[in-house]
């Protein structure tokens, strides 16, 4: 399978397209899910009607790619026609799997195309209007065989960044570990979690994960329960059903001990929803993403 997840968010809605192509055996397919806050929706194509060119992806009518995205999707119960245009597009330092994007035969291999961009245009989904005017957007990808057979997934934006983190049960060699990758991105500077890098999962239940990475920390909890469901790959075939919520409550906490204090939480911080600690001489910033993160528990 290969696809890409583009999600758009704007003050009060927040959409996410995945157009993919599939194969299992014989069988060749290709797709576009979307989903929103409250729906998701899945059509399927002929492989004849995929085609790939550098970064730039059309399913028939509908275009993707890093200026934007175009959809044109008439089906029997579905309705979707619209464009979205990206701005500038954030890429990352270097790949998100570091030298693990040399191994061969992984499961799958995970791809961050844009941490935060510029989103503007207008989307018709069924009745619906999905209006985009200076929000956000993130683009990343997936290829391989398939999902893992456990993992948490989530992204969010806030105010001067945003966030990616992906913790997965990893096949390799014959063996299973607990694999890493999350990156926050804060007024144009990178902090990176990884298994490569050291980034261990210290805790991981009821919807809550802690990592810890030399000196720094990233907690994350879920603050909600995961509404829509969406198709995803087992051996290239399309037959997973998996949990996402692409709208709902999280808080992310990020620590770094022994810098000055980079966060400035006065500036992009809601007192009435959030509590704010500080701790001697360290930063400890505290985001309570109530305005829509996206988010799978698997």
């Amino acid at each position: 399978f290969y696809g890409w997840y583009m999600k758009c968010q704007s003050a009060s809605q927040t959409l996410a397209v995945i157009p993919a192509v599939h194969q299992s055996g014989k069988e060749c397919t290709c797709s576009i899910q979307l989903i929103t806050d409250h729906d998701a929706w899945n059509a399927v194509f002929p492989i004849e009607m995929f085609r790939k060119r550098g970064r730039n992806i059309w399913i028939g009518e509908n275009q993707f790619g890093q200026n934007g995205l175009k959809l044109k999707i008439r089906i029997p119960g579905l309705t979707i026609d619209g464009k979205l245009d990206f701005g500038p597009l954030s890429p990352l330092r270097y790949d998100v799997m570091g030298p693990f994007a040399m191994i061969p035969f992984m499961e799958c291999r995970h791809s961050v195309w844009s941490m935060r961009h510029r989103v503007n245009g207008t989307l018709r989904i069924q009745d619906q209007i999905f209006h985009f005017l200076y929000a956000r957007g993130y683009w990343e990808g997936d290829k391989g065989r398939s999902f893992a057979k456990k993992y948490a997934w989530t992204q969010c934006f806030f105010s001067g960044g945003s966030l990616m983190l992906s913790v997965a049960d990893i096949p390799m060699a014959g063996v299973r570990f607990t694999g890493v990758i999350g990156v926050i991105l804060w007024y144009g500077k990178e902090y990176r979690l990884a298994t490569y890098l050291g980034a261990k999962v210290v805790q991981i239940q009821n919807g809550k994960i802690r990592i810890v990475q030399g000196n720094m920390e990233l907690e994350v909890r879920l603050l909600e329960s995961i509404k829509c469901s969406l198709k995803a790959p087992v051996a290239g075939n399309m037959e997973r059903t998996i949990r996402e919520g692409a709208a709902c409550r999280a808080l992310y906490r990020f620590y770094k001990c022994g810098l000055p204090e980079l966060f400035k939480p006065n500036t992009y911080v809601n007192r009435k929803k959030l509590k704010i600690a500080r701790i001697s001489a360290v930063f400890l910033a505290e985001i309570w993403v109530l305005c829509y993160t996206l988010f799978r528990f698997n």
